[in-house]
């Protein structure tokens, strides 16, 4: 099993400490994926900088979590999925369709449907969506500019999710409650 290093902002190398200190400013602490993520100030910066540019994004926030969960759902994060399902509930999220992304199963709502099986399509065919596929998304109101956008949040969660797997990225005490294994999965 590799063992990661969970820097602080005392402890991290020197070109991570402002962004470690960045985050704790905006959340209050470092989460355990920052932490880890330290070790490589560049990695830390590149996630910081896609999840800021994909925060301002033309999605509303309730897409931006659509996309996020759904990435995490498909690439079996546990720690992100339960950080998001957290976040999403924050954002007071229908906890119908904060359920239904968990379970991976379809949204009661189409056009967040839409969205749902549109990104389900960018991170299992690793961005291999037909035509047909696209043309639906946007008919059921979203942009070229969206189809873009969730290419943008994939990516984001591409670098989450992958370090999470690789430094086995342990939850933090804010998760308590929304732990996640992938549905027809044994807890690892």
């Amino acid at each position: 099993m590799n063992t990661f290093t969970k820097y602080t902002a005392d402890t991290a190398p020197e070109a991570s400490k402002s962004a470690l200190e960045a985050t704790k400013a905006a959340f209050g602490f470092i989460p355990n994926l920052q932490a880890n993520m330290a070790e490589s100030p560049e990695l830390l910066e590149g996630y910081a900088k896609l999840w800021e540019l994909f925060g301002k994004s033309t999605l509303t926030p309730h897409e931006q979590q659509v996309v996020y969960l759904t990435s995490n759902f498909e690439n079996e994060c546990h720690y992100c999925m339960a950080g998001h399902t957290t976040l999403a509930k924050m954002i007071k999220m229908d906890p119908a369709v904060i359920a239904a992304l968990r379970a991976g199963t379809p949204l009661p709502d189409a056009k967040l449907e839409a969205l749902h099986r549109f990104a389900t399509l960018v991170v299992k065919n690793r961005g291999w969506v037909s035509d047909e596929d696209t043309y639906a998304f946007i008919a059921a109101g979203y942009t070229r500019r969206n189809v873009l956008e969730v290419v943008l949040g994939t990516a984001t969660k591409v670098m989450s999710n992958y370090t999470n797997h690789i430094a086995h990225t342990e939850l933090d005490g804010f998760m308590a409650g929304n732990e996640w294994t992938k549905p027809g999965k044994t807890a690892a």
